[in-house]
Parts: structure tokens; sequence; C-alpha cells
């Protein structure tokens, strides 16, 4: 908070290029990449099917590779989390944000796995889309919601709509 009551995370302001890097993370994992590599082998197959396409892409880039950035950035440089995406200037909140992180690398190694183990795909989206629901809710509360706090909102809610509803119509499938 600033003398004025304002989270500094809320003002808006030029971007500079490094804050841009977060943004363009965001939106290549969580959007791009993920339905580009799904159409890209939907075309390639005789007969795709989009449900597993869907899965198979959004866990990996936005579980295996969106989590893992995240984790590293957050375990290495928690101020960024705290600061710039939550609006906490604090220090002493750098060892929740590096518990974070290293849970955050977990899941998304499982995410990246999930290449090589297609078996781990259904856990990932789940476990996945549900800490994805829970944060974007969370954001959601906040007060003072800067535009990285909004971006992260939007695409953690996006990405949990997404994975849930992959896990649902996966196990649909399963019980007929």
């Amino acid at each position: 908070m600033d003398g004025r009551g304002v989270n500094a995370a809320s003002e808006v302001g030029p971007i500079r290029p490094e804050k841009a890097v977060y943004p363009l993370v965001v939106i290549l994992t969580m959007f791009i990449l993920p339905a580009g590599s799904a159409l890209w082998e939907a075309m390639s197959l005789a007969q795709p099917d989009p449900l597993l396409l869907v899965g198979k892409w959004f866990v990996f880039w936005g579980v295996g590779v969106r989590l893992s950035l995240a984790g590293l950035r957050q375990y290495t440089r928690p101020a960024f989390t705290s600061r710039d995406i939550l609006g906490i200037e604090s220090p002493d909140v750098f060892v929740l944000v590096r518990e974070l992180g290293a849970a955050n690398i977990a899941s998304g190694v499982v995410g990246l796995a999930s290449l090589a183990m297609p078996t781990f795909i259904l856990p990932s989206a789940l476990a996945a889309g549900i800490f994805y629901a829970f944060a974007g809710i969370e954001h959601g509360k906040s007060k003072h919601r800067g535009v990285n706090e909004t971006i992260a909102m939007v695409s953690d809610i996006f990405i949990a709509v997404v994975l849930l509803g992959f896990a649902a119509g996966a196990l649909a499938r399963r019980l007929h």
C-alpha cells in the first residue's frame, strides 16, 4: 500500500519489457500453444479425438510448462509473486511463496511427464483444475486487484474450466 491506501500492484503505468513477459507467458501457455498443438495434431490424425487432444495439450502446456515456470520463478524470485501479483510488499511472505513454488514445480513436472506417460493426463488435469479454480476464486476476491492479478484470475478460471471439463468428459466416457 502506498500513502494513499492504494495497492502498488493495482496502479496502471507504462508496460516495461520485463513486465510484458508475464502476460506473454500466460497467453502462450494457457491459450495459444495448447490450442495450436491440439489443432496441429488433429490435422495429422485420420480420426482425431478432440477430448483427448484438449486434455493432452492443455495439461502439457497449461499445467506442465506454466506451473513449472511459475514455480521456478516463485521459488527463486518470490518478490514477483508477492509484490507484482498479490500486491504484498513484505518479504515475510517469501517463505510461503517459495512453498507455493515448490508445489507448482511438483505439479508442473507431472504435467510435463504426461506426454511420455498418458496415464498422468487425467489425474494432472483434475488436481491442477481444482488448484486453478481455487486460485482464480481467490484472485477474484481481491479488493485491489492489479493488471497482473487480473491476468492470473482470468487465465486461472479459463484453464480450470478447460481442465475440469476435460476431466468430467474423460470420467463420463469411462463410466459408459
